[in-house]
């Protein structure tokens, strides 16, 4: 197998050995390619030369680094491959065909003229960062070298899952995106690059946006299909269980979701601070959320989110920029990982 390891040397858990050790290792069983990322968007580009055979023929993309590198990955691999409208009509998994047909060696074949013939090659994550939600919430290990030799088993056994995505506007999610106050935290801390990340940096950022919202706090309207539409003033949308973490303890938003079901949706009507400090503590020990201001979904294929004023967006904890409508999508059995 031809394999191609994307590695970020800024991640917060990678070191020069560290990579050398993992690269060695997996060109011990794989024809492997290294590259190190030297810009934002550069893992997104060679995950997408990968995907569409300007690499050879690229059966595994492994990425090494914080939760922003694999979603650079996952949007390469992705790139180009269709999202069903169809899931505007309903709830739960919807249509594989959206993203793929499964091959015999369990890699998905895109439907679309441009990318009949090609198969998406199978993703593997080796954390790097100081998160890394998609990682934990797939069950592997966070240590980098227990997470080399669990690859490494995959790669040797065939252990796969597939998994599903979330799509806004055309930019993929594993674990979470948002509108509001958690993508205001992300457009602060975004703002200190440079400083190294932790649970105490994303904390403060959070209080000091809560307190002094960079862009106000503008209704946000949920338009769900079938459902009024219901003014919010911050959006959670979840492809998985927990939505992130706070340092070791999990934050649940959305307990039912995962990567088998469609998306979570969790909103507050108000902001005061009893609402959130309930919702906050409820998220921190799993309590089942609860509240007056609250609107809470599970299994959706669609939803959109909509605001008179330009508010911050992001996903998988990375900021996106600035919007007045997004359109959130669940696309089942997007992708092939090695677990």
């Amino acid at each position: 197998m031809r394999a191609v390891l994307v590695v970020n040397p800024q991640a917060t858990a990678t070191s020069q050995g560290g990579r050398d050790v993992l690269a060695h290792a997996l060109a011990s069983q794989v024809k492997l390619e290294v590259v190190e990322t030297e810009h934002r968007g550069h893992a997104m580009t060679v995950a997408r030369a990968a995907a569409r055979g300007e690499l050879g023929d690229v059966g595994l993309v492994v990425a090494h680094g914080g939760d922003g590198t694999v979603n650079e990955v996952v949007n390469g691999l992705m790139d180009g491959r269709p999202v069903d409208d169809s899931a505007t009509g309903g709830s739960g998994g919807g249509s594989t065909e959206s993203a793929g047909r499964p091959s015999a060696d369990g890699a998905l074949r895109p439907v679309g003229a441009q990318a009949a013939d090609r198969a998406v090659p199978m993703l593997g994550v080796v954390p790097g960062g100081s998160a890394n939600v998609f990682a934990r919430a797939l069950g592997l290990p966070r240590d980098p070298v227990e997470a080399t030799h669990r690859l490494l088993h995959a790669v040797e056994t065939g252990a796969r899952r597939r998994v599903g995505l979330g799509n806004a506007d055309g930019r993929w999610f594993t674990f979470n995106a948002g509108l509001g106050w958690d993508a205001d935290v992300v457009a602060g801390v975004d703002a200190k690059r440079g400083k190294r990340t932790s649970p105490s940096l994303y904390a403060r950022t959070a209080v000091s946006a809560y307190l002094r919202p960079p862009r106000g706090r503008p209704a946000l309207s949920v338009e769900i299909p079938g459902d009024e539409a219901v003014d919010t003033r911050t959006v959670f949308v979840s492809n998985t269980d927990p939505w992130s973490y706070l340092g070791p303890r999990p934050v649940h938003l959305n307990t039912e979701c995962s990567f088998d079901t469609g998306l979570g949706l969790f909103a507050l009507r108000r902001m005061g601070l009893a609402t959130v400090l309930r919702h906050l503590n409820q998220a921190l020990h799993r309590g089942k959320h609860r509240g007056k201001n609250l609107v809470r979904r599970d299994d959706l294929s669609f939803v959109c989110v909509s605001s008179e004023k330009p508010v911050h967006f992001q996903v998988d904890g990375d900021l996106v920029g600035r919007r007045t409508r997004v359109e959130f999508r669940s696309v089942p059995q997007a992708l092939t990982v090695a677990v």
